[in-house]
């Protein structure tokens, strides 16, 4: 299993084949993994909105867009964030915008929630790895916005946006980068 943390890596969406589609029954898989997060009160608190088959991500693209366009202002929407909202979706075989569910009547703090829902992503994301496939997690602003909870049918007052996860299978060709980790020791204190 140690290897499993080990070998994982980002793989962007440009790093992702596009030709190659997402078997259904795979992402069930990836999304129950994903949903046997740890969870305080076992609220479960994630919830996974699906973007899979090139309609529906070429959607996504347009919508985040959309958000880019209306929420930044007009002198910091930069080109290079606005390629990667077109492109990410569109590279990908799937996405999953990630929601905290943290209703603010709850005895569980909105913290706690965030945290369940980012092991969600962690399961979801080793999961894949472990079906060969690549994943990305990004948290570009647009994604983390009220406006992108909205546009997913949820309610900013008790939904927080984490991101979306991209989803694909690597290009053959892709060197994935060797992801060094300082010693242990320098990350622990014993007490």
């Amino acid at each position: 299993m140690s290897s499993l943390f080990k070998t994982r890596r980002t793989v962007k969406p440009a790093f992702m084949d596009t030709t190659r589609e997402l078997p259904l029954e795979l992402l069930d898989q990836v999304l129950e993994d994903g949903h046997w997060a740890p969870t305080h009160g076992l609220t479960q608190p994630w919830r996974f909105h699906v973007f899979h088959g090139r309609a529906k991500l070429v959607e996504l693209s347009e919508a985040l867009q959309s958000i880019f366009r209306a929420t930044v202002p007009v002198e910091a929407q930069d080109q290079g964030t606005r390629d990667k909202l077109i492109a990410y979706p569109q590279q990908s075989a799937a996405a999953i915008a990630l929601l905290a569910h943290a209703p603010t009547a709850s005895r569980i703090p909105e913290w706690e929630e965030v945290a369940a829902t980012c092991c969600a992503a962690q399961n979801l994301m080793l999961s894949a790895h472990s079906h060969g496939l690549g994943s990305f997690w990004s948290t570009t602003p647009i994604c983390t916005t009220p406006e992108f909870v909205r546009w997913l049918g949820a309610d900013p007052e008790s939904d927080r946006a984490l991101g979306v996860v991209y989803l694909g299978w690597p290009k053959p060709a892709a060197k994935l980068p060797a992801a060094p980790r300082v010693p242990l020791a320098e990350r622990t204190t014993w007490h």
